[in-house]
């Protein structure tokens, strides 16, 4: 029997001293002199010791002393004294929120562990708002950015909510004009109540500003359909798709078409659409069309005009022939055509709504709504500024000190307001000259609702209290109201009036209601058509100027995040960087061209493969700037692009300061500008590139590919034939037993993962890159190591450019090749192979570990840091792994990463890793790797274990679709699909039977638990 009885050593101790505390903490009662000692060179060097007295201290002194010095910190922490009742430690909890920062907009589950955001998933209940992209799911990185602003201050000084408050109030009912210059909220109860903020004081107005809006397409439908929004598009439903100049599978319209893109992608019963795209820079859309032409912006109007029922005159001579295809194809697919454009003129918009009018594909009854800037009131605003006629300023969500291309009058005006107010999550570059900052919170830390789509309102809900001392700007208005009610309770008011179940609605995330639809406005106003095409007139000569929104950075809105800086582009595959995109012939002809590096040479290439650009300077309409040049494969000649969204400085880390800032050069809000004149500026610049070789050089079996009349008519032996290897002078599939050189075990026992890769539905969006960092921890390590190919993306997204028209013209070209020497030999062969054409077929490829049943990198661990598991993933113990890298060399696919260094709590890798704040958004179930231990993809086995156990807990089988890895969660295209091959009535078991299903490098016989679908080209001859 235990006994309960309690001893003290004495009388101090039963008294409670904290002499006897102080003792106790003290693992001796003196301190230990060794300072005196070791401290003391001279002492040192000096003293002689008998080497048994020198044992005596090592073994007791130096022990001591070592012990003390490598006792961990002491971390205090105050627990439950009530345990929340949804929260169990170790186990993720998710809220369904929404994204609207005015340029992205998503419908979101975010997942959280022990009350702290750490990733982000997608919403499958929402419809319009469903596909986070790569930016959306980095969002969750930003909350834990140390930069941000984290309380009011006015001119630099901390002050006090009230002294921002009281200086608003004043200029309120001062009398003078006070104007509300915000982002598109999109949200009906912020609409609301700036409509009821605006009533109380008559001197406010209210202007909407999009850094990167869609001033044109939004006038068009405006004054077509009288509400000020989007059209919205269905691309599931289309037989034929024409794009003039809008890259749908990027930004255009704020994106998120990938999803019904895909589905008409994938050649289900022998049919798939057809797809023309008609661009001057290389983007998503025009990589994954069938027919893509190279034009020039002033080339796209007499294309548009020639789709719309015009001449041909003006379609230059190697475009008439897909222009004249894409007319006569259009006709046949009647309502399931489309006509899609993204010229930056009101004409031009109008012409392809009217083209649209009776497709089945366009939506404009039910419009979107994330778009409403009008560049006309910003520009007459500025002018009110520096007229001195208004009183005070109040901005949300913008940042036009930065975005705006006239932000030098801009902050001439600025400075003539008597108070200007920044609700900014950051002092940014307005906000720092701003008079007041009033710090808003992150979107996971807010309330809000958001309507993406007319009918349907999502929630935005916090899953974390405020990390700083911020205030909603909806708060703000109720407080300059003088109304003690909060923001989340008018927002609930708001819902439950319109007769919304709100906590179902802040369960679910979305609810479908058509109590906000915008109210169709007879008046509208004509003069809209009259000034808008004055942007893009392409008169004088000169380059045509494309901007564009790059996949990772957006409208720069996110540009202090290091996951969006270091993921690669998924066309160029430069990471850290903004550049000028110029076609080959335009490069040479300008003496912008850098030849290829030889042994003896570096030009293109460093010695250690970095690649080198020229730099120019670019003059628009009288503004100028330097960036450097990126010869880009599919640039129309004539034509350059230059990505928004870099080259900011204020509130950015010096990490992430990079690029130059093109939005000086958008003029009245259009993206494409004429006249650019180009000159080549001394000095060489260093790309971090991921992927430097570009072509496949006919190796056909990495990415196998057909057309879709020979899939409809071949057998799939003629189209995706197994690799063959001889046996005693007898032929044998690669995947026969016969030619087996390791012993089978039993695989159908239990669960055996798969995951499959569709290269028909994989557009190259890099969502699922963002989102396997998120989950497994996978360190920044900046531009300098990038460049050196120390990149530690578990994922990658390879893109090849055929070195021929077509990547069925490279195939030809190797099978020709005869002997060693002469006009068909390899070596020059070969050569002519690793250069893209002018305008190339392009493929995307994600290849992550493999996980080979046959691994070649666990015959030649000598520790068994990696081995394989019964349920086909291949493990790696970090503990065991000692770096002798032999795994990365015996890797066919490349997968495998290596520490080069210790990037985590490391000051040489300034990134989120090195900070308390940045480190809140690790993965508790994933171990952050040290130096000098190889990692790489796990297929999320935390994720599939938690599957598991849950389902061994509610004592039931597991359902398909349960298992998940965090890439085929993020894919909203459907290219990923993971799951367990053993379960039959599994989606991946029926895509391993298909006809379409290969293996990569399958002759090498590793037998991986990864295949991928055979990509089909809609190409017929146009």
């Amino acid at each position: 029997m235990s006994s309960n009885k309690k001893y003290w050593k004495s009388v101090d101790e039963l008294n409670g001293s904290p002499l006897v505390e102080t003792l106790r903490q003290n693992e001796f009662v003196e301190e230990i002199p060794t300072d005196e000692f070791l401290g003391d060179k001279e002492t040192l060097e000096t003293s002689q010791t008998t080497r048994r007295d020198f044992l005596k201290y090592v073994g007791f002194t130096t022990a001591a002393a070592s012990l003390a010095a490598c006792e961990g910190p002491v971390k205090k922490s105050i627990p439950y004294v009530v345990q929340p009742e949804q929260i169990v430690p170790g186990v993720a909890d998710y809220y369904a929120s929404t994204i609207a920062d005015g340029f992205d907009f998503a419908s979101v589950l975010v997942k959280t562990r022990e009350g702290r955001p750490i990733k982000i998933e997608n919403n499958k209940l929402a419809k319009a708002g469903y596909g986070a992209n790569a930016r959306v799911h980095a969002s969750v990185l930003s909350m834990y950015d140390q930069n941000r602003a984290q309380g009011p201050t006015a001119s630099g000084e901390a002050v006090s909510w009230s002294d921002i408050d009281t200086g608003v109030m004043a200029q309120l009912n001062s009398g003078k004009q006070v104007v509300l210059l915000t982002q598109t909220f999109a949200s009906p109860s912020t609409d609301k109540l700036i409509a009821e903020f605006v009533e109380k004081y008559p001197n406010v107005s209210h202007v909407a500003y999009d850094a990167v809006g869609e001033q044109f397409a939004l006038d068009a439908f405006e004054v077509k359909y009288g509400v000020r929004a989007l059209a919205d598009y269905d691309f599931s439903k289309a037989e034929v798709i024409v794009s003039v100049g809008a890259d749908f599978l990027g930004d255009w319209n704020g994106g998120g078409y990938d999803a019904g893109y895909a589905k008409g992608r994938i050649p289900t019963e022998g049919k798939m659409s057809r797809h023309f795209q008609f661009e001057a820079n290389m983007s998503l859309s025009g990589a994954n069309a069938d027919v893509r032409v190279p034009v020039t912006p002033s080339q796209q109007k007499a294309i548009l005009s020639a789709l719309a029922g015009g001449s041909m005159s003006g379609v230059p001579e190697h475009a008439k022939k897909a222009v004249s295809a894409a007319i006569s194809e259009l006709r046949a697919a009647g309502s399931k055509g489309i006509v899609v454009t993204g010229l930056q003129d009101v004409p031009s918009q109008t012409k392809a709504l009217e083209v649209n009018a009776n497709s089945e594909v366009i939506d404009v009854a039910a419009p979107r709504m994330t778009r409403s800037g009008d560049i006309r009131k910003v520009n007459q605003l500025i002018k009110d500024m520096n007229a001195g006629s208004v009183g005070m300023l109040v901005m949300a969500g913008v940042n036009p000190s930065y975005t705006l291309p006239n932000a030098a009058a801009f902050n001439t005006g600025l400075a003539k307001v008597a108070v200007s107010v920044a609700c900014s999550m950051r002092a940014d570059e307005t906000a720092s000259v701003a008079t007041h900052i009033a710090p808003v919170p992150h979107y996971l830390e807010a309330w809000g609702d958001v309507q993406i789509k007319q009918g349907e309102v999502s929630i935005t809900q916090p899953t974390i209290r405020p990390l700083f001392d911020t205030r909603q700007f909806q708060d703000s208005l109720l407080k300059w109201m003088e109304s003690d009610q909060s923001y989340y309770d008018y927002m609930k008011s708001t819902m439950t009036n319109a007769g919304i179940s709100f906590n179902k609605a802040v369960h679910d995330g979305v609810v479908m209601t058509d109590a906000f639809a915008k109210a169709v406005s007879t008046n509208t106003d004509t003069s809209i058509t009259e000034d808008a095409g004055a942007s893009t007139t392409f008169q004088g000569g000169g380059f045509e100027l494309t901007l564009y929104t790059k996949t990772s950075m957006g409208d720069g809105n996110q540009a202090n995040n290091p996951w969006l800086q270091e993921m690669p582009d998924p066309i160029t595959r430069a990471t850290w960087d903004n550049y000028i995109t110029m076609s080959e012939a335009d490069a040479k002809d300008k003496g912008l061209w850098l030849d290829r590096s030889t042994f003896f040479t570096e030009a293109r290439h460093d010695a250690n493969g970095g690649l080198n650009g020229t730099l120019a300077k670019i003059t628009v309409n009288g503004v100028s700037l330097i960036a450097p040049v990126m010869v880009q494969p599919g640039q129309a000649k004539g034509s350059i692009g230059l990505a928004v969204g870099y080259g900011r400085t204020t509130s950015i880390q010096e990490e992430m300061q990079t690029g130059v800032n093109a939005y000086p050069l958008m003029l009245n809000g259009s993206m494409t500008q004429g006249g650019v004149s180009i000159d080549k500026v001394d000095g060489m610049h260093e790309f971090a590139v991921i992927q430097l070789h570009n072509t496949l050089m006919g190796r056909g079996d990495i990415v196998k590919e057909t057309r879709l009349e020979i899939f409809n008519t071949k057998d799939k032996s003629f189209w995706n034939a197994v690799p063959t290897v001889s046996k005693d002078h007898q032929e044998y599939e690669v995947t026969s037993p016969e030619v087996d050189l390791w012993d089978e075990f039993d695989r159908s026992i239990g669960h055996h993962f798969n995951l499959g890769i569709d290269l028909n539905a994989c557009t190259g969006c890099g969502a699922c890159v963002i989102a396997c960092h998120a989950e497994n921890n996978v360190p920044v390590v900046g531009k300098s190591e990038v460049r050196r190919s120390r990149d530690m993306h578990w994922l990658r997204i390879d893109r090849y450019y055929s070195s021929n028209n077509t990547f069925a013209g490279d195939d030809q070209q190797k099978d020709d090749m005869d002997g060693l020497w002469g006009e068909n030999g390899s070596l020059g062969g070969f050569g002519e192979m690793e250069d893209p054409a002018a305008n190339p077929q392009v493929a995307f490829q994600p290849v992550m570990c493999q996980h080979c049943n046959h691994a070649p990198c666990e015959t030649v661990c000598p520790v068994a840091a990696t081995s394989h598991g019964r349920q086909g993933q291949n493990h790696m113990a970090y503990n065991r792994c000692v770096g002798t890298r032999y795994c990365a060399n015996n890797c066919p696919y490349k997968v495998r990463r290596f520490n080069w260094f210790l990037y985590n709590g490391n000051d040489e890798f300034d990134y989120y890793m090195n900070n308390d704040l940045g480190r809140m958004v690790i993965n508790p179930d994933v171990t952050v790797r040290s130096r000098g231990v190889m990692e790489k993809c796990s297929m999320c086995m935390q994720m599939t274990q938690k599957t598991i156990l849950d389902a061994k807990r509610d004592g039931r089988e597991i359902k398909d679709g349960e298992f998940a890895t965090a890439c085929s969660n993020a894919c909203t295209s459907g290219a990923l699909t993971f799951g367990d091959v053993n379960d039959k009535s599994s989606e991946v078991y029926h895509q391993s039977q298909d006809d379409r299903m290969y293996h990569l490098l399958e002759s090498v016989g590793t037998k991986p638990n990864v295949f991928y679908q055979t990509k089909v080209r809609n190409t017929k001859e146009a």
